[in-house]
């Protein structure tokens, strides 16, 4: 949105009126003009700003002979509740010496919502105003107090009942906040009233708040606080069952989705391995039991029989036991090896006698 800069220039001090929150860079307005000055002068006389504020609000662009914002301006925090709001600085020049004072004012927008004073909200407790059931119309309930930091128009509130248990029962002054019965509280009416109202300022656009007023309608207060009581302990109940509800809810899928995803992986696996296995090239790797050896090419048989040996103390009385060949079904023998075969069995003869004195 376009704003409006306004220049007054009466006895040699410029006065500026620039909104508050301006951008930093925005222009301010032309210094070198409006002082009647040159920008040789101003970059021969090496125009600065002086000013006594720890924060320098204001930028001199000696090579355009402008003035700009070079930090962002708060009216409320500069000037508070004092009204008009404006800083004021100096344009110095050197040879010759020239200080010109220069005046910004601070147009105040609407930046700030309005701050509810009264009723005080509070997340703990719960507090309520009384009203008896003998309450004639226009009994004072109670006052919304609320303020804005803004200044001008931009201040000014005005109050609304936005919602109500029972809307035919209360109403808000417009003006002043306050809240009265509109008609003879009855026995009908319900002890615990709740009643929103909004707050709004004046400005464009206007800003707002919301402010909760919870009313008990009751004769005697061991009946409000029952009611009351009541009413907070199953709000929190039912607010914290809804959490443990919710988050029950999401552990529970959560361990669901993972066995599945396990599962699934598992299966991917196995089955991969199977497929390698069954595409596989490598040679097939021969198994031998246990009580099977094989000589490797050492000896003139290709696999040799095993034998046990038990013996005494009297080497001549020990016993040599031969066991069956690895493979009884199929015996390959080589004519080359008859001789070989014979020396075998005579051993086995000699052997077998029981006072042999071989000793294996």
């Amino acid at each position: 949105m376009l704003q409006l800069i306004f220049l007054l220039q009466t006895e040699g001090q410029i006065r500026y009126s620039i909104p508050e929150e301006m951008k930093k860079g925005s222009l301010v307005g032309n210094i070198a003009q409006d002082l009647g000055l040159d920008l040789k002068r101003l970059r021969s006389g090496r125009a600065r700003i002086v000013t006594g504020e720890s924060i320098q609000y204001t930028e001199l662009k000696t090579d355009k002979g402008t003035l700009v914002v070079n930090e962002r301006i708060d009216r409320e925090q500069l000037c508070g509740d004092v009204t008009p709001c404006s800083f004021t600085f100096e344009i110095l020049l050197e040879s010759p010496m020239e200080l010109h004072p220069v005046t910004i004012e601070i147009q105040d927008q609407n930046d700030n919502p309005p701050q509810v004073l009264y009723p005080v909200q509070t997340g703990g407790s719960l507090v309520a105003e009384l009203v008896p059931r003998s309450a004639d119309v226009g009994y004072l309930v109670t006052k919304v107090v609320a303020v804005d930091v803004d200044s001008g128009q931009n201040a000014w509130l005005s109050y609304k009942l936005q919602k109500a248990t029972d809307r035919a029962l209360f109403e808000v002054g417009s003006q002043n906040g306050e809240i009265r019965t509109i008609r003879q509280v009855t026995d009908k009416d319900a002890v615990k009233q709740r009643l929103s109202v909004i707050v709004e300022d004046n400005g464009q656009p206007s800003r707002s708040a919301t402010v909760v007023v919870n009313v008990a309608v009751a004769d005697s207060f061991p009946e409000v606080l029952s009611e009351f009581t009541d009413f907070t302990h199953d709000k929190e109940y039912n607010d914290n069952l809804t959490f443990y509800l919710v988050l029950a809810l999401a552990v529970v899928s959560f361990l669901f989705i993972t066995c599945v995803v396990v599962i699934i992986s598992v299966k991917i696996y196995r089955w991969r391995q199977s497929r390698v296995l069954y595409h596989s090239n490598l040679p097939v790797i021969p198994y031998y039991p246990p009580r099977y050896s094989d000589t490797l090419g050492s000896g003139t048989l290709q696999h040799v029989y095993n034998y046990e040996v038990c013996r005494t103390t009297d080497s001549r009385k020990s016993d040599c036991k031969f066991s069956g060949a690895g493979s009884q079904n199929v015996l390959i023998m080589d004519p080359s090896a008859t001789g070989t075969m014979q020396r075998i069995q005579s051993e086995k003869s000699i052997l077998d006698e029981p006072d042999s004195p071989l000793e294996v």
